[in-house]
């Protein structure tokens, strides 16, 4: 009878939690809901003190497998607009995002971007790991937020313009940082810097193709093609399991190093990346 009388008040509770308001927004502020973390940075380096914004990917949480939890969807209720990435979880979940607010926006920021194509017929989704494709989803997010609030459009767009002037700076940082390192090849776990790599000409080698782990077989050949090019270490990031990757740098006498492609401190977490990238490609 006791348990019958806790499962109650459990159930009572996360449906008042599920059907509770949103924290209001002061008025004048955009409510803005984004995919993943490092949207979150752009929207607020353009819209500054004009713009809340939600992230549904939470910190730690795969973007391809995330389910929003019920007060997400519920939140969903006061946004002005939702700007999708391409990450995979969308695919299952924008329908219903809609769904949730037929009067919220919604803005595909991969528009005007050419993606990579990947071996199952998709694009790889991390278009944010560019700095020259981030200037492009700025220009979108610019365009978004000036036409939900045209009273701000001139801080809007001086913000806009310091941002890509910082992006300008990072881009040529990193450039000098990494162009004179004595390999070009990287082995990561999960295939995130292909976009990254393209840009700096550096070649990234993925443990993990299409979702899919490898095999026995394949896991051999990445040992053997790491020590063919003297590659010491191994690059994961925090939400995958790592241990193809402790496999691969235990046998090549090397190391795993974690780097995330997900940090919310977009502009820095990129500066620190190449950085570890210099390091790393010049041992």
């Amino acid at each position: 009878m006791k348990r019958k009388f806790l499962l109650l008040v459990l159930t009572a509770s996360l449906v008042l939690a599920a059907c509770a308001p949103a924290a209001k927004v002061p008025a004048g502020t955009l409510n803005i809901t984004v995919s993943i973390l490092p949207q979150e940075y752009f929207v607020e380096r353009i819209g500054g003190e004009y713009v809340k914004v939600n992230v549904m990917v939470e910190p730690g949480a795969n973007p391809a497998t995330y389910e929003p939890k019920p007060g997400q969807m519920v939140a969903l209720a006061n946004a002005s607009a939702y700007f999708s990435i391409g990450v995979p979880f969308e695919d299952a979940w924008l329908q219903k995002i809609q769904a949730a607010n037929l009067k919220m926006k919604m803005v595909d920021t991969t528009q005007g971007i050419e993606r990579i194509a990947t071996n199952d017929g998709g694009f790889d989704p991390h278009i944010w790991l560019s700095p020259a494709l981030v200037k492009i989803q700025s220009q979108t997010i610019y365009n978004t937020l000036a036409e939900l609030d045209p009273a701000h459009i001139d801080q809007f767009k001086a913000n806009l313009d310091a941002f890509l002037s910082d992006i300008d700076q990072l881009d040529t940082q990193i450039r000098t940082t990494i162009a004179n390192t004595r390999s070009k090849k990287f082995i990561v776990f999960h295939p995130a810097w292909a976009y990254f790599a393209r840009d700096y000409g550096l070649e990234e080698i993925p443990i993990e193709v299409g979702g899919q782990e490898p095999s026995a077989q394949e896991l051999a050949k990445l040992i053997q093609l790491a020590k063919d090019d003297n590659i010491k270490v191994v690059f994961v990031q925090p939400e995958f399991n790592q241990e193809n990757a402790k496999t691969i740098a235990r046998e090549i006498g090397g190391e795993v190093l974690s780097i995330d492609p997900l940090a919310s401190y977009w502009l820095a977490n990129l500066q620190k990346v190449s950085d570890t990238f210099a390091t790393v490609l010049n041992q």
